[in-house]
């Protein structure tokens, strides 16, 4: 396993900083609708097992083991991964993975990555790839996954507080945050944006097809047509 001592990724610190604080987050709040949506999607049920990349502090491994899908969760950052573990329930278990490595070979039945957990929080090119090819490796024959990523259009038109790179697809936006004890700190966000071609593409040259797109935002997952008024978009696709 990869040392810590160094980050790996420059979430790491924020993360850090962060702690469970991040929890407190208005985009948190909707786990329950969007395992909801995702259960039904991906025709989860007891007994099956999936992966979550980039699963923070756990809310989704939680919410799925709690009904009864073992989940296991992996996160680059230290800091949530315990935080994750801390209160985990029966069936959810976790490690400090980079999603860019990962080394799963077709031990799950369906993998989420959801508020852009391992995928658009990458800022060179080819890591998002990386992603997705470890997590189609990961998955058993006609296994399922539901990734959300940053809408583009969505940057363009209504990201005022962040920069937009056309070039490389990447906002760029300085913000501050706050940790358990109030004291605050500014960062910087990078994070990956994608027409729904793109995602296609992407998805498409790691192996994977895809059923549709939808245009989502936290807490409000659903079937709706792709447009440019939300801020992310819903991919549910399968290895067939």
């Amino acid at each position: 396993m990869t040392s810590v001592s160094e980050p790996d990724h420059w979430f790491e610190p924020i993360a850090d900083h962060l702690g469970a604080t991040y929890l407190r987050y208005a985009h948190t709040k909707g786990t329950r609708q969007e395992i909801d949506h995702v259960v039904v999607a991906l025709g989860l049920e007891p007994g099956m097992r999936v992966l979550d990349v980039g699963c923070g502090p756990g809310r989704h491994t939680h919410e799925l083991a709690a009904r009864g899908i073992a989940c296991h969760g992996i996160d680059i950052a230290e800091r949530f991964v315990q935080l994750a573990r801390s209160h985990a329930p029966p069936g959810a278990t976790f490690d400090r993975l980079d999603a860019r490595a990962m080394t799963f070979d077709s031990d799950f039945d369906a993998a989420i990555c959801l508020c852009q957990g391992a995928f658009g929080m990458m800022t060179a090119d080819g890591e998002d790839e990386a992603v997705l090819g470890g997590i189609a490796r990961a998955l058993r024959p006609d296994g399922a996954l539901a990734l959300t990523a940053f809408n583009a259009y969505f940057a363009v038109k209504y990201h005022d507080g962040a920069v937009f790179d056309a070039g490389s697809g990447v906002t760029h936006e300085r913000t501050t945050v706050h940790n358990d004890s109030g004291t605050a700190k500014e960062i910087s966000l990078w994070t990956g944006c994608y027409t729904p071609r793109e995602l296609r593409l992407l998805l498409e040259r790691a192996s994977f097809r895809v059923e549709r797109i939808s245009s989502v935002e936290p807490g409000h997952y659903g079937d709706h047509e792709a447009t440019t008024q939300t801020p992310e978009f819903l991919v549910i696709a399968r290895v067939p």
